[in-house]
């Protein structure tokens, strides 16, 4: 006799299945699956109506990111924060309409949220066509900047949190001009997903006009009081870049995809994947140079595509470094991946 939990389970999976079906052409039904059965079962806890309520809005923003996002996958995208209140005639105003349109020229799309200042100057200088906006629904009144009013790539959210997500989620790279609590949030938000490893490298460039010392007194601040503390470690430094002009920061944008494609963990293992194969010499000298960053006895090594990697075709050519990665020094991957990077 089957136990009374066991026949509801299989009665529960079954209508699931039947719905699914119902419903048609879904591609992922075993995640599909778990999420409905999440909801379910969030219907049973619930308490209130705000967490539900919570609950739904996160899944129907990002549900709509993903879908405004889906169709532009294959292209290369920029996330650049800044102050809401930089006027038109700054400097800092005119640098983010020139960075918006060398961006564009050397074909990424920019991202931003979605308002006026920095915001709108980048988004100018891109155009509508390779511009996305990451709005927020503020208690006060601001709409999209003229650029992204009424534009499709332009989403409103709801909840801080979400939008967050969708920044650092769909971004290739991120630049960040001076600006005030929510500029510093942001760009404080990006440091602490790539020092913990929670957000794959990627090039991290603050920007200020020449001489200008915004970023210099900010991180004065973190290699005086947080590094002498110890509350963060030299190698911290490796995750970002400041620079005072739009030819270095597209540069510095360019190199790091210059040889680097990708990774994955895999069994343990950290696969870089590699447009071009890196020499057997070099591959010894970086072994020698990030040591640290290898477990006991570990190795870094030259690999063709893992079984498990068959469900990418795209890049299933590509050569792989393997690399038994401690996963405790973000900032010395990174600087692993600028080196691989080098001719």
């Amino acid at each position: 006799m089957i136990p009374a939990n066991d026949e509801k389970n299989l009665r529960l999976d079954k209508s699931i299945m039947q719905l699914l079906e119902i419903f048609g052409d879904i591609r992922r039904p075993h995640i599909v699956r778990d999420m409905i059965l999440s909801a379910l079962k969030a219907g049973q806890e619930d308490d209130g109506r705000s967490d539900l309520k919570l609950m739904n809005t996160t899944l129907k923003e990002m549900r709509y990111t993903s879908k405004i996002f889906s169709p532009y996958r294959n292209l290369k995208k920029v996330t650049v924060f800044g102050s809401a209140r930089t006027q038109i005639d700054h400097p800092l105003y005119r640098m983010a309409y020139d960075l918006g349109k060398k961006l564009s020229e050397q074909g990424y799309m920019v991202i931003t949220g979605g308002g006026p200042g920095i915001m709108q100057a980048i988004s100018e200088g891109a155009g509508p066509d390779q511009s996305f906006g990451v709005s927020i629904r503020l208690p006060f009144e601001q709409n999209a900047n003229m650029t992204l009013d009424g534009n499709p790539k332009n989403i409103m959210y709801k909840y801080f949190f979400n939008r967050k997500v969708a920044f650092l989620k769909e971004s290739d790279a991120i630049a960040i001009f001076p600006g005030g609590f929510g500029t510093l949030d942001e760009g404080m938000e990006t440091l602490t997903l790539l020092q913990t490893g929670k957000r794959n490298p990627l090039p991290l460039i603050f920007m200020d006009v020449p001489g200008g010392v915004y970023w210099q007194k900010f991180f004065d601040f973190c290699r005086n009081p947080l590094l002498e503390s110890e509350y963060i470690s030299a190698s911290d430094f490796s995750l970002f870049e400041t620079v005072d002009d739009i030819d270095s920061a597209v540069e510095k944008i360019n190199r790091f995809y210059y040889r680097y494609h990708s990774l994955r963990y895999l069994r343990n293992k950290l696969l870089l994947r590699l447009k071009t194969e890196v020499e057997m010499r070099r591959i010894e000298e970086l072994k020698e140079k990030f040591a640290d960053i290898l477990t006991q006895g570990g190795d870094i090594r030259l690999s063709g595509p893992f079984p498990e990697e068959m469900e990418e075709p795209e890049i299933r050519h590509l050569p792989r470094l393997v690399i038994d990665f401690n996963k405790k020094k973000f900032g010395r991957l990174k600087a692993l991946i600028d080196a691989i990077n080098q001719d």
